[in-house]
């Protein structure tokens, strides 16, 4: 897990006029898409980029570790979860059983790879936990070990212990890198910079030479550890570009001079091992083909392959009719290489072929062309089958590579998929630059904010200067507010421009922020989503860096908008700090709330602290302090239940008996409405617009505003004009459905007490069961064998299992749901918090209702 950097002063963009008189922070990639009304592309599209963020580690590899109980012996474990540089663990012989999993951070548990016990004279010993499920636990070893993986002994020990693998291509590491016009020779080059696995480089030998600098995603195919040419059989000879600076005996002195240097500055095998597998073509010389040129990809011409090297690798040269071609362009390439193309293609996707510099006449005929030409077509068979859906669609949003400038990354737009590529339009680029085809694996595309996370500039769409002052006016229908909001814009300004002003001091720069993943994580913030953030962000700004801390809080939500409505400012709080409008996207909807943010750095701690608080989360959970092996608040030793029921006060009744009304139902026990009168707050929701019938069918007084903003409120006061919206957002407030539910009576609720009557039915059935229904469900009562009170999250998983929501059991144990929280769960929060259909959610609360009914039952007198 790396951590995000705010400060971006020390890169500046080259050229200021690509952004048209806008800052870099002024460009926002959700309010982009927003205003565009487009979609960015998904991130499982990127492979290269999820291979970059991975730690070395995965899931499922096996190491050796000391016992807690007695540090001088050791035994195997097996990797349940990473999480930068801390791994979830748990030791073989505890088969399924989490309760003995546990966090160790690599810098300083004592860990090993597999074999480093034998090899070093230590003991072997299951701890005492387990020590009586096995009688020979040699045999037992055999078995688990049998195919296993270990994990990496170069990340375990040594210097590079703990290290993130992208952090060993630091600059001055040194790589081979294959020619491109003749890959059976390579040349040493020196990393200069790395970017998020980006790369730039220079041949050694010509350091000086800014030309000849090359920018490559570390997985690049043709990019190897040192010794790769020698292994291969290959020379090391540098590329026909720089060979002319020097001569041969000094590029022999350069050589040696860097091989002295490569046991410091070289990057292990290891590092390499996500690379692509070349495979075997079968292509010969001669064979023609349609073909983009890498240095110019706008456009598919005619090529030929002219010159086999190998069973790999083969080189293509577009097709020159011209007397004295200039500038040939010629590529090596392999078989799963882009922008290569069978004869036809272009025509069988409606895509225009460019005919070869010097063809005569306009309309080009493959047929003749063949055979004016005396080749033949390159079999269909010799190009890479298709690849499975990517994702892309037309209209989606990324981040491409210029390849006429590649130090520059802009936003691009899909324009047209075809097959394996797609075309990209690029924008805020000071010169026009021709639609791009850029394969599908190509690792010079990134998906969206990719350039603000690793710190890099990015180039973006022109803005009118106009639109650089515009303010988010809100009114409600019932009374002005606009000077408030006016004020509050004001001072959003004033701070804004005193905290950029003193970034130099310490006053406004605010320290690293801590995710201390292994802290409870409260009922609103959803513990894996929370596992998957950085470890810190920062240091910077404080208002930028707690933008973004906060921002990456409310997605990591269960509900971002239920996370964003608990943080948004009371419109009668005191102003501590300064307004930010913080934004939150959930089901199609856009929300947006002001979040009051503080500006110096000795109010952080106090800010973290009341945030965790309002999401009733560990108060340790993210703050400027770091939690190593324990939290001070010992939240790790305590369930959800238990955890907020001691530290928020939440405790259940210590009488035990059935809800008011006399049974439950599946959207939660009848409650009275409550009376007490809700405070409006700026808290909209976007929305598509709605059809012009759909606007005259809206009831009189809703707020209706442009067309694309709703207030949040309505919704929430529990109004029945809201129809379906009010349904979408059911959860949103535990009033909204205790208001749609009927109070029963005292006396009904007294028959149904001395009929002992508890079955569930639905609020939208207002009849009881008939007599055949309710012979069913007393045929499908459950006895259980001790009280859902004191389940663990075992008991509820091993319960889930029993029945025919089984494949759901792994949802309870993600989210560590023991009885009591599963005597809570209603068909809304299942909907929601387990994202489930309504169908398997049905029935999931079928199963549930059963043990709430065994319960009173059984237990409760």
């Amino acid at each position: 897990m790396s951590e995000r950097r705010l400060d971006m002063s020390s890169r500046e963009p080259q050229d200021t006029d690509a952004v048209s008189g806008l800052e870099d922070s002024e460009f926002n990639w959700d309010e982009y898409l927003e205003e565009t009304g487009t979609i960015a592309t998904p991130h499982s599209s990127f492979k290269h980029v999820d291979l970059s963020l991975q730690n070395g580690f995965s899931s499922g590899m096996k190491l050796e570790v000391a016992n807690k109980s007695d540090p001088e012996t050791y035994w195997v474990a097996s990797i349940i979860m990473t999480c930068g540089q801390l791994l979830l663990l748990r030791y073989d012989g505890y088969r399924d059983d989490r309760r003995a999993d546990f966090w160790c951070d690599i810098m300083t548990a004592d860990l090993h790879p597999i074999g480093w016990c034998g090899q070093n004279n230590k003991v072997l010993r299951p701890p005492e936990g387990i020590r009586d499920r096995y009688s020979d636990w040699g045999a037992f070893l055999v078995q688990t070990l049998s195919g296993a993986s270990s994990a990496p002994a170069a990340l375990l020990e040594g210097p590079h212990r703990g290290r993130n693998p992208l952090d060993l291509l630091a600059p001055g590491s040194l790589l081979e890198l294959q020619d491109r016009e003749w890959p059976l020779q390579a040349w040493l080059v020196v990393v200069e910079e790395n970017t998020g696995g980006r790369l730039r480089l220079h041949y050694a030998g010509a350091e000086k030479r800014a030309e000849h600098r090359r920018w490559l995603f570390y997985l690049d195919p043709f990019l190897h550890p040192v010794g790769w040419a020698r292994q291969q059989g290959h020379s090391l000879t540098p590329p026909a570009a720089v060979r002319g600076l020097k001569s041969e005996s000094d590029w022999q002195e350069v050589l040696q001079g860097v091989l002295g240097k490569t046991e410091e500055s070289a990057v292990p095998e290891q590092f390499f091992k996500d690379k692509p597998v070349i495979g075997t073509h079968s292509f010969s010389a001669g064979m023609k083909l349609e073909a983009v040129d890498p240095a110019a990809p706008f456009t598919i011409s005619p090529a030929t392959v002219t010159k086999v090297f190998n069973e790999k690798y083969f080189l293509v040269q577009i097709d020159d009719l011209r007397s004295e071609p200039l500038g040939a362009s010629a590529f090596a390439c392999h078989v799963s290489s882009g922008g290569i193309f069978p004869v036809q293609w272009c025509l069988k996707n409606g895509v225009p072929l460019t005919p070869p510099k010097g063809y005569p006449g306009q309309d080009f005929d493959w047929a003749d062309y063949l055979k004016q030409c005396s080749s033949e077509a390159a079999p269909q068979h010799c190009f890479s089958v298709d690849l499975p859906d990517f994702g892309y669609t037309e209209n989606m949003k990324l981040e491409a590579v210029n390849p006429l400038s590649p130090e520059e990354i802009h936003a691009a737009t899909v324009t047209k998929v075809k097959g394996q590529h797609i075309w990209l339009r690029l924008e805020g680029s000071k010169k026009p630059v021709p639609e791009c085809i850029v394969h599908v694996e190509s690792m010079d595309i990134f998906p969206v904010s990719w350039c603000e996370t690793n710190g890099y500039p990015l180039s973006h769409p022109r803005k009118p200067k106009v639109k650089k002052q515009r303010k988010i006016a809100v009114v409600q229908p019932e009374k002005q507010v606009a000077p408030r909001n006016t004020a509050h814009d004001g001072l959003r300004s004033q701070d804004y421009n005193s905290s950029e002003s003193g970034l130099g001091n310490g006053k406004y720069c605010c320290p690293k922020i801590y995710f201390n993943h292994r802290c409870f994580s409260g009922p609103y913030l959803n513990k894996g989503r929370i596992a998957e953030l950085p470890q810190c962000v920062g240091p910077g700004n404080c208002a930028l860096v707690l933008k973004e801390v906060l921002t990456l809080l409310i997605n990591a939500a269960y509900k971002p908008s239920r996370v964003l409505r608990e943080l948004q400012l009371d419109e009668e709080a005191r102003w501590q700090g300064y307004g930010e409008t913080l934004k939150a996207k959930y089901k199609g909807k856009s929300y947006r709330a002001t979040v009051e943010i503080v500006r110096t750095a000795d109010q952080v701690p106090d800010f973290c602290r009341k945030t965790c608080i309002k999401l009733e989360c560990c108060p340790n959970l993210f703050g400027p302090r770091m939690a190593l092996e324990r939290c001070s608040e010992n939240c790790s030793g305590l369930t959800k239940t238990k955890y907020t029921a001691h530290y928020y006060g939440k405790k259940r009744s210590k009488r035990i008996g059935r809800p008011p009304g006399g049974h439950t139902n599946l959207e939660g026990g009848v409650k009275k409405p409550s009376k007490r009168r809700k405070r409006r707050k700026h808290f909209f929701v976007h929305k598509k617009k709605r059809s012009p019938a759909s606007l005259d069918n809206t009831p009189a007084g809703s707020p209706q505003g442009s067309g694309e903003e709703e207030d949040l409120d309505e919704e929430e006061s529990g109004s029945e004009d809201s129809g379906s919206e009010q349904q979408d957002e059911l959860m949103e407030d535990s009033e909204v459905s205790e208001k749609k539910s009927r109070p029963s009576s005292p006396s009904q609720g007294d028959k149904r007490k001395r009929k002992s009557r508890a079955f569930s039915f639905s609020d939208d059935e207002n009849k009881p069961p008939s007599p055949k229904e309710l012979k069913s469900m007393v045929e499908d009562r459950l006895q259980l064998d001790s009280s859902p009170l004191d389940w663990s999250v075992a008991d509820v998983v091993r319960f889930i299992k029993t029945t025919d929501c089984a494949p759901l059991a792994r949802i309870f144990l993600d989210q560590e749901i023991d009885g009591q929280a599963l005597l809570l769960l209603t068909l809304p929060t299942v909907q929601e918090c387990m994202d489930l259909k309504l169908g398997p959610a049905i029935k999931l609360c079928h199963h549930i209702e059963r043990v709430k009914l065994a319960f009173y039952q059984q237990y409760a007198n």
